[in-house]
C-alpha cells in the first residue's frame, strides 16, 4: 500500500494565503469548563501544654501537676504506692490549649 505523498509547501502556501484573508483554516474546538481545583483547608494550629500525670495500674489518671512540679508529682506517685499498695507512677500528659 502506497501512502499519499503530503506537499508541505503547498499546505504552508495555503495556510499563509488564509491568514493574509482573515479566516484560519483550523476549526476551533469548543473548550471544556476547566474544574477548579478545591482548596484544602489548612491545618489548624493546635497548642499543646505539658504536664505530669499520677497514674495506677490500670492507667487512670488520678492527679496532674504542672511541668515544673515534677518532684511533687514523684512524691505523690510514691506515697500513693506506699498506701494503696498498687503501683503508681508519672507519666508526660500533654493537653490542648483552648483559648
Amino acid at each position: 500500500m502506497a501512502r499519499k505523498v503530503v506537499n508541505r509547501k503547498e499546505l504552508r502556501e495555503q495556510a499563509e494565503a488564509a491568514e493574509q484573508a482573515g479566516t484560519a483554516t483550523k476549526k476551533k474546538t469548543p473548550s471544556k469548563p476547566v474544574k477548579r481545583k478545591s482548596r484544602s483547608k489548612t491545618a489548624k494550629e493546635v497548642r499543646l501544654k505539658a504536664f505530669w500525670g499520677v497514674f495506677n495500674q490500670s492507667l487512670r489518671r488520678v492527679a496532674i501537676f504542672e511541668y515544673a512540679d515534677r518532684k511533687s508529682a514523684d512524691v505523690k506517685a510514691e506515697e500513693l504506692s506506699g498506701s494503696q499498695k498498687t503501683p503508681h507512677f508519672v507519666k508526660l500528659v500533654k493537653e490542648v490549649i483552648e483559648e
